[in-house]
C-alpha cells in the first residue's frame, strides 16, 4: 500500500471510531450497527479490572468468556442493553493506528467514559479511563471494527 492510500485508510479509521463513540452516546443504533463487521467480537473480560499498584494483581480478576460477545447481533445487543437507558459520554483520543495489510488494521485508543443514570432512575455514576484495543477490516462498504477490547487504568462507580 502506498503512503497516500495508507494515510487515507488511517483517516477513514479515525472517522469510523469517532462514529462509534457518537452513535453509541446518541443512541443511533442503526449508525452504530454500521461500524461493526459481521463477525465482530467485543471483549469485556478486562473492563472492570484494575492492576493493584503494589501487588500488580488484577482486582477483581478478569471475567470469564461470558463477557466476550461474538457476532454482529450479539455485540449490538450487548451495547444497547448496557446503554439504552443510561446517559453516556465516551471519548477516544490519540489513536495509534497501524495498517497491517490491504484490508486490515489495528489500533490502540486512549479513552475516557462516563455513564450515568437517566433522569428519574436509581443513581449511578461510572467514570473510567483506559484503552480500546481494536482490529479493523476493510469491507466493500468501507472499514469496520472487527474486534475490540477495553482495558482500564482507572474506574470509579458512585451513586450520582
Amino acid at each position: 500500500m502506498d503512503d497516500v492510500r495508507r494515510l487515507l485508510a488511517i483517516e477513514d479509521i479515525r472517522g469510523l471510531k469517532a462514529r462509534y463513540f457518537r452513535c453509541m452516546d446518541t443512541k443511533d443504533w442503526d449508525g452504530l450497527a454500521a461500524v461493526f463487521a459481521p463477525d465482530a467480537v467485543f471483549d469485556l473480560r478486562e473492563v472492570s479490572s484494575l492492576r493493584h499498584p503494589l501487588s500488580g494483581a488484577w482486582v477483581p480478576p478478569y471475567s470469564d468468556d461470558s463477557h466476550v460477545h461474538r457476532g454482529h447481533a450479539a455485540v449490538l445487543k450487548m451495547i444497547r442493553g448496557a446503554l439504552a437507558h443510561r446517559v453516556s459520554v465516551h471519548h477516544g483520543h490519540m489513536g495509534e493506528i497501524e495498517i497491517t495489510g490491504e484490508t486490515t488494521a489495528r489500533a490502540i485508543w486512549a479513552m475516557e467514559d462516563l455513564i450515568m443514570a437517566a433522569p428519574g432512575d436509581a443513581p449511578l455514576r461510572l467514570h473510567g479511563m483506559g484503552h480500546y484495543h481494536d482490529t479493523y477490516v476493510r469491507l466493500g462498504s468501507g472499514w469496520a471494527i472487527q474486534t475490540t477490547r477495553i482495558t482500564r487504568l482507572y474506574l470509579t462507580q458512585d451513586p450520582a
